[in-house]
């Protein structure tokens, strides 16, 4: 069955998702961070010791991605890893003083391409807009139709 492209809603999210990781790459870029390193940065803030394997899940990118990430975030000494007080296998990441210093900064960045966003809608806008988003990914959890 053949669908019109301006009826894919797929590329129009898909449009909109990659021009906004391009703003917030150019927010970020003077401050010499990517937008993954800022999301780990961002997530250890709000759950400090988190584990790879957890913070890849909470960052929504793959176990190697994340190895690349904190790897060059501890080369910059943003964050440090260390051994899990009870659980031998499992290392926790936190942050340095650098690095929440360096995430205050880039944050500022960051809020700055969100409300460039939010201030092109009404307040009842963008909770219509975060409706419908969540309406998307609840199409997409459930059972899809296999026609």
């Amino acid at each position: 069955m053949e669908m019109p492209v301006t009826e894919r809603l797929g590329l129009h999210i898909k449009r909109v998702e990659q021009e906004l990781m391009a703003a917030k790459h150019a927010a970020l870029r003077p401050l010499g961070l990517t937008v993954p390193q800022y999301a780990a940065l961002y997530t250890l803030a709000d759950r400090p010791g988190l584990s790879a394997a957890a913070l890849a899940r909470a960052c929504l990118v793959t176990p190697q991605t994340v190895a690349t990430v904190l790897a060059n975030l501890e080369a910059k000494e943003l964050v440090t890893r260390r051994p899990h007080p009870w659980h031998r296998k499992v290392t926790e990441v936190h942050l340095t003083d650098e690095g929440h210093r360096l995430l205050a900064l880039a944050d500022v960045e960051a809020v700055a391409v969100e409300r460039r966003i939010a201030d092109g809608f009404s307040p009842e806008e963008r909770e219509q807009l975060i409706e419908l988003l969540g309406r998307v990914s609840a199409q997409l959890a459930g059972p899809s139709e296999q026609g």
